[in-house]
């Protein structure tokens, strides 16, 4: 039995070790488990096999009996916190109005799901989030942001758009040409969903703004590709407790994470500390960077944020997700904060 045991404790935290997903763990444990029935069951009472697993079908049925009086009750557990925080936000005064007809049919796939439900599309209704940069990044992020409902959208850039933003800035057209950014994504981002409020500042953020300008909004999401600006939005984000999505690009590779030191999770000066000499980062304009890249790197950004608002599954808080487009890999490397972080080590 103890060798079993052992069996089970190599596939699970073997497994999490491996970045192997929980329910893919908890089905070869319950296969483990069948066989280990089936053995007791099937086979006589001298079998040295029988004898390995225990000898005996009456300790795995009240072991089994025992895990699942443990899983009923944890899934009472869910349902009941799942049901006092529907009723918390029912309860509390509402920010903004109730859901007409047209938004409840626009939403429905989000309330269907039993991770976001009502009160997860309440509160996405409710929150305001601010994206820094309308650029490579910033198109999916605030395209999906406006489509998921984020009741109040912020949109911070100085750019104006270029013929060459084109190729994979896809929330601006070719009529957008000479528009400033922040004006032709709220143009297209009011005219997807008209129950939106967007606020566009054409300008670029500095540290006189910065602190002031975060404050307002719940949540921040950066996509800007110059490591000044991400050095100055990350030190706001822990000044004020904000939660940081960011995310990068470089030619077919992209990288995205979480940072939230609030949460225990580390800053994004924990991680890169200093900024990489100019030809070892260079820009988009200079080593190039393929169209679709910053819509899948965009998307993930703008799933990370509904999760954040809604409470949905586990943000990627003290993880770095990275994409290699050119070959088809994803890369998960786990983070921590750093303790002599001159940005959060004192957070």
């Amino acid at each position: 039995m103890i060798l079993v045991l052992l069996l089970a404790a190599a596939i699970w935290f073997g497994g999490g070790w491996m970045n192997a997903p929980r329910e893919a763990r908890a089905t070869f444990l319950g296969l483990l488990y069948i066989a280990v029935l089936g053995i007791q069951v099937a086979f006589p009472e001298t079998n040295p096999l029988r004898v390995a697993t225990g000898g005996s079908a009456a300790a795995w049925l009240i072991l089994g009996g025992f895990i699942a009086l443990f899983l009923i009750y944890r899934q009472v557990l869910v349902m009941l916190r799942s049901k006092a925080l529907v009723a918390q936000t029912a309860d509390s005064a509402p920010k903004s109005a109730a859901f007409s007809d047209t938004e409840l049919n626009r939403y429905a796939r989000h309330i269907i799901l039993r991770e976001v439900g009502g009160g997860g599309q309440r509160a996405l209704k409710d929150a305001s989030v601010l994206v820094v940069g309308a650029g490579g990044l910033g198109a999916p992020v605030l395209q999906y942001l406006a489509a998921a409902g984020v009741g109040t959208i912020g949109v911070i850039d100085d750019d104006k758009v270029e013929n060459a933003n084109l190729q994979r800035q896809v929330i601006h057209a070719d009529a957008d040409i000479g528009t400033p950014k922040v004006f032709s994504a709220q143009a297209h981002m009011e005219a997807q969903n008209p129950f939106v409020t967007v606020r566009p500042y054409h300008r670029r953020l500095t540290g006189d703004i910065a602190a002031d300008l975060i404050g307002d909004y719940d949540l921040v999401l950066d996509g800007t590709d110059n490591f000044d600006t991400r050095y100055l939005v990350n030190a706001a984000c822990v000044a004020a407790g904000k939660p940081l999505v960011s995310g990068a690009l470089s030619q077919w590779e992209g990288q995205m994470s979480v940072f939230d030191p609030a949460k225990g999770a580390p800053c994004y000066q924990c991680i890169f500390p200093e900024a990489p000499s100019a030809h070892l980062a260079p820009s988009c304009a200079e080593a190039g960077v393929i169209g679709p890249l910053p819509g899948v790197v965009g998307s993930m950004m703008a799933v990370e944020a509904i999760k954040l608002i809604t409470g949905a599954g586990t943000p990627a808080r003290g993880q770095l997700l990275i994409y290699d487009a050119l070959y088809g890999e994803n890369r998960t490397i786990q983070i921590a904060r750093r303790a002599d972080c001159p940005t959060c080590g004192s957070a």
